[in-house]
């Protein structure tokens, strides 16, 4: 049973179509995720539905007596408010739920000004409030944002356990796949329901994009036959030759697929000398709380780290020590000559409302470097989707994502080696975050990211720093995912340590073992490369070619053996087993190149 219908709406701003005789209907019990690219409508969807805005056409119905929560993006507060006047009513069935939830944030003081709370720390406050309200449907506008791993993770239980209706917009694609149960996207007007968690709607969009561009293929080709009998000069003098022309002008006049434009993401890095970024003992405090104590790690050559922790453990000021906007307590921090820092912070940033698009970019460079050569500020501006009458626009009318993403154009358009990203999910849409994801993937330098955002790290981080307590840095080899899987391990082994004191013996000899599995995390710095290792760092990359030549002729055996099952099972068993050395190479790669790097800085 629906509790709200949308029904053939239309909403104008400017000159921007928003919606256009959408219509959509929200079932009782259902949990769905909204998403589409900045400034489609996905927040001013959620205000219709709350009420707070009108469509232009059409209509939106709320069944009677349902009851609506809402958590906005940028939670407001009465100047000199205290976390308790925020969030609480005065009404003792509802200030115990509340209390409740932010108990389970980590919210114990509600004496606390608001104003004096960190981002997420506000952020908890108002969703404590949300979710603790009576009601039928809640609407939630970017919920993780702000939030650290174990908040999101505490989250995602509640609102799986939840027997409410939700609607909610977020950039987090893991969120999305834990929690929905439908996913609504919203492209060029329209909106398209699909029965499925993230996961599945990838799968569903891009069968309903190959049915809509088979339907084109079918409609060109009827097209082509059409016009050729109209060229062979068919007068229509009957009613059958009037209808063909009839359907002929009907299939020139019909409308084709309108694909999603994408961030074309593109620049050109600057040459970074041998020096990079070293940090010497560095130590940060703030309000009498150690932040960062004696941390030492010098950054290798087209690193990727992401950085990790709880809300308030020092993430964000550990990235301003690097780019040189705070100075450490104690130690330093030396940074190479060549090396040219593009910093994307975490707060939002200064722009002048009235200045246009474009000179906003120009005031940064009239002309950017790319691969392809130098280009226009204004045909950079069209890769990030700002359309030539976006760019003669005040920045005042761009929604909250766009100005991220022109934000985002205004690091990446200086030649840079050296990418810091403070939080580079908050705002961003998931279409723009996956060409971030490829773009950096390919960015010749070093990068440096604090991400909430899983799914982020998985993609683009190499090694995971975290956060675990007194200011300490704790190095993991790999994405999110297997910086989850070291952490389960290490608390595993210091649990089995406890329980088992009579098994020392056995304990120690399997932490012997787990230790040879792991010798990429655990092993010791070492001044200059073995013989054996010098050998195998002079012939690898021929062994990877040589491995990786296997496995395309293996691919061409497969096509030519396609109907015999036989030697079909045959060709992939070996297949497998290139695939499995060609792994095992690129990983013992990665170490040996990370070595010489270590060589290089310890005795340049």
């Amino acid at each position: 049973m629906n509790i709200v219908n949308i029904e053939h709406i239309g909403k104008i701003y400017g000159d921007k179509m928003i919606f256009e005789d959408a219509s959509f209907g929200i079932q009782e019990g259902d949990k769905i995720g909204i998403v589409g690219i900045n400034g489609t409508g996905k927040t001013t969807l959620l205000r219709m539905v709350r009420g707070e805005e009108n469509p232009d056409e059409g209509q939106i119905i709320r069944q009677s007596g349902k009851k609506l929560a809402y958590l906005s993006q940028n939670p407001e507060y009465m100047p000199g408010q205290t976390v308790e006047e925020y969030a609480m009513d005065g009404n003792p069935d509802t200030d115990w739920k509340v209390q409740s939830i932010l108990n389970q944030l980590g919210i114990l003081d509600y004496s606390m000004k608001m104003g004096d709370l960190s981002g997420g720390q506000r952020r908890r406050a108002a969703m404590a409030k949300a979710l603790a309200g009576d009601f039928d449907l809640l609407l939630l506008d970017e919920p993780t944002n702000h939030l650290d791993e174990d908040m999101i993770q505490w989250l995602e239980g509640y609102l799986q356990e939840l027997k409410g209706t939700v609607l909610m917009v977020t950039h987090d694609r893991y969120f999305l796949d834990k929690v929905t149960n439908r996913i609504l996207e919203i492209s060029h007007g329209k909106l398209y329901s699909y029965d499925a968690n993230y996961s599945g709607f990838l799968e569903l969009r891009a069968e309903r994009e190959e049915m809509e561009l088979a339907t084109e293929r079918k409609r060109q080709s009827v097209l082509r036959m059409e016009l050729e009998w109209a060229r062979r000069g068919c007068r229509a003098r009957s009613t059958k030759q009037r209808a063909r022309l009839n359907r002929l002008e009907a299939l020139k006049n019909s409308q084709t697929p309108v694909t999603d434009q994408v961030v074309e993401l593109d620049s050109v890095s600057a040459r970074m000398g041998r020096k990079t970024i070293e940090l010497h003992q560095v130590t940060k405090s703030y309000n009498g709380r150690v932040l960062v104590k004696e941390w030492d790690y010098i950054f290798l050559k087209n690193q990727r780290l992401g950085i990790v922790g709880p809300n308030g453990c020092g993430k964000s000021t550990l990235l301003k020590m690097i780019a040189g906007e705070v100075a450490p307590d104690m130690g330093s921090i030396e940074t190479g000559d060549t090396v040219k820092i593009g910093y994307f912070a975490q707060e939002e940033q200064e722009m002048d409302d009235k200045k246009r698009v474009i000179d906003y970019v120009k005031d940064i460079a009239e002309y950017i470097q790319t691969s392809e050569g130098r280009i226009r500020a204004s045909a950079m501006l069209e890769r990030f989707l700002f359309t030539p009458d976006m760019q003669y626009a005040p920045i005042g009318k761009l929604s909250g994502g766009e100005k991220r993403r022109l934000y985002l154009l205004g690091v990446l358009c200086r030649e840079i080696n050296v990418l810091i990203l403070d939080e580079p999910g908050n705002n961003l849409d998931i279409p723009t975050l996956t060409i971030l994801e490829d773009f950096l993937n390919s960015f010749t330098g070093i990068i440096i990211t604090v991400s909430h955002d899983r799914y982020f790290l998985d993609n683009v981080a190499d090694r995971i720093f975290a956060f675990e307590g007194d200011g300490k840095l704790v190095q993991y080899e790999g994405g999110y995912t297997d910086y989850l899987e070291a952490k389960e391990r290490k608390i595993s082994s210091i649990g089995e340590g406890e329980g088992n004191t009579g098994l020392n013996r056995q304990s120690k000899s399997q932490e012997k073992e787990a230790s040879v599995k792991t010798w990429k995390q655990n092993r010791p710095q070492k001044l200059k490369f073995s013989y054996k290792e010098q050998k195998e760092f002079e012939t690898i990359d021929e062994v990877i070619a040589e491995l990786e030549q296997k496995i395309e002729k293996l691919d061409e055996e497969i096509l030519q053996n396609a109907t015999n099952s036989a030697k079909l099972s045959e060709i992939m068993k070996k297949k497998e087993q290139a695939e499995k050395e060609l792994e095992e190479k690129m990983e013992r790669w990665i170490y040996l190149n990370e070595l010489q790097e270590k060589i290089l800085h310890l005795t340049k």
